[in-house]
């Protein structure tokens, strides 16, 4: 059986940034692509949502935090937390209702804070990917 080529939208680049960062996946729903819309979105939420249960800290790290690492590690750790930001619309719920798990606390915190950085990256290449594509169209 033949696949039928999917359909793709025209879209402006703006507002696939935004959707795409707001809703994980989103930038695919825009331009018609829902199997990798579900996909991307199913695996962004499943790792948030993992590393919010393992207490992975989503505050940006504090001075006293960092304090005594060198410079590259403590480079590392602010870019880890810019990376959960992408994650978008889990990462936007968790701050408003308050999640305020401190950048090291927690009992399991390096397994929570990895998949929360997981979950953004997974976001940033599902938005990357849909760009792309979006550029293919034109």
């Amino acid at each position: 059986m033949k696949r039928q080529p999917v359909k793709q939208r025209k879209v402006h680049a703006a507002l696939l940034a935004a959707i795409g960062w707001l809703i994980p996946g989103g930038g695919y729903l825009l331009i018609g692509r829902k199997r990798q819309f579900a996909l991307a979105l199913a695996l962004v939420l499943i790792a948030f949502a993992a590393g919010l249960a393992l207490q992975g800290g989503l505050a940006w790290p504090q001075s006293a935090e960092l304090e005594g690492l060198d410079g590259f590690t403590s480079l590392m750790a602010q870019a880890g937390a810019l990376v959960k930001m992408i994650a978008g619309g889990p990462y936007l719920l968790a701050r408003l209702s308050n999640y305020s798990q401190s950048f090291l606390g927690g009992h399991m915190h390096e397994y929570g804070t990895t998949l929360l950085v997981v979950a953004g990256l997974i976001n940033l290449l599902a938005l990357a990917d849909a760009w792309e594509r979006r550029q293919e169209q034109a």
